[in-house]
């Protein structure tokens, strides 16, 4: 692995792992009132192009990122419509 590789995994990993405390706050509280549905669309929308992005030039640090992220995002998407 290169160092541009590890560098972009490094990063993609830090900010993915950001969401991963209010996943875990809303999965255990079954709330997400102070979550902007609006954001969670438009932020999933936005990671899914970069995903996308990333696939069209075989980043593997792109694609790993952003799929962690859209599952965590869709994740507080399912919690927020089950919980309002």
């Amino acid at each position: 692995m290169d160092t541009v590789t590890a560098l972009g995994l490094i990063a993609g990993s830090l900010t993915t792992l950001s969401f991963a405390p209010q996943v875990a706050r809303a999965w255990r509280t079954r709330s997400t009132a102070d979550l902007s549905l609006a954001m969670l669309i438009i932020f999933l929308a936005g990671v899914l192009l970069w995903l996308a992005y990333g696939v069209v030039r075989g980043d593997v640090a792109i694609i790993a990122a952003n799929a962690v992220t859209a599952a965590l995002i869709g994740t507080l998407l399912s919690i927020k419509t089950k919980n309002g």
